[in-house]
């Protein structure tokens, strides 16, 4: 039986499960904006502004407590760096899901986690080469 429980397996073993969950959240701090499936979203949302409470604290126990769970130090200094402080004067709610639909190949609900307040970096498009055919 399912009673109270929070999380969803995912189909993975803890370890794999949680390696995931951080990962997505490693990405959410680089990129401020990452496309997933629903499940993965509401795992990641959760660990995510956990992250960013613990950042909060601005103290050497916070940001080794951050370190532990994403695994990453350099995620963990951009998090502290450019993220918390710009959530300083908001209790909750850092993160947003946007439903995007449904995907194509296997019709998994698809959405967008995002930061609340921050706009993505602009992505550089790739430079058009030269289209003619080669004789």
């Amino acid at each position: 039986m399912r009673h109270r429980l929070q999380s969803s397996k995912l189909g993975r073993s803890p370890e794999h499960r949680a390696a995931t969950i951080a990962s997505l959240v490693c990405a959410l701090i680089e990129r401020k904006r990452i496309e997933t499936t629903l499940a993965k979203a509401k795992q990641a949302r959760s660990l995510a502004e956990k992250m960013v409470t613990v950042g909060k604290k601005v103290t050497l126990e916070a940001r080794r407590r951050a370190i532990s769970v994403l695994h990453r130090e350099e995620y963990v200094a951009m998090l502290l760096k450019d993220v918390v402080p710009q959530f300083s004067g908001r209790n909750g709610g850092y993160t947003r899901i946007l439903k995007l639909g449904r995907r194509r190949s296997d019709s998994s609900e698809m959405v967008l986690l995002e930061w609340v307040g921050i706009a993505p970096p602009e992505r550089k498009k790739k430079p058009e080469g030269d289209k003619t055919k080669k004789p």
